[in-house]
């Protein structure tokens, strides 16, 4: 069963442009986000602490591959960003805070609207693949899971 679970995630990475991924990984942080916040309202706060981990682990890996030698200020800015983010997330963990957790929902759905833009110019030919947006996304490496 892992395996085909593992064959299943890497057939629907296969053919996604880097744009396209990230927002895989947006998405990720965002479903956690928000299942978290569901955990703490029923008052299940270990399995809220525990989806907090998952959705930080996407900000994370989101914030690891970063390029700012490629992406200049723009991956500047988003590492700030994300380093702010995770900070949040720790603040959360620590407090059970659901207006912070809908901040977090928001800033990210921002940030992500951006790469959908992006992921749309990649298909229509404007942009190719992403490139020079500092992001590194190897495929081999990518592992997206709730």
């Amino acid at each position: 069963m892992d395996e085909k679970l593992t064959q299943y995630r890497k057939s629907e990475t296969e053919n996604k442009s880097v744009p396209e991924l990230i927002i895989m990984v947006y998405n990720g942080a965002i479903d956690n986000l928000r299942k978290a916040a569901e955990l703490y309202k029923a008052e299940k706060m270990q399995k809220g602490y525990e989806t907090m981990e998952k959705a930080k682990r996407f900000v994370v890996h989101l914030y690891t591959t970063l390029d700012e030698e490629k992406g200049g200020e723009v991956a500047a800015n988003l590492s700030a960003m994300y380093a702010y983010v995770i900070e949040r997330m720790n603040f959360v963990q620590a407090t059970k805070d659901l207006q912070t957790i809908n901040e977090l929902v928001d800033v990210l759905s921002n940030i992500k609207e951006g790469w959908v833009g992006l992921a749309e110019q990649v298909k229509s030919g404007k942009r190719k693949n992403g490139e020079n947006m500092g992001v590194t996304a190897q495929k081999k490496g990518l592992s997206i899971s709730a």
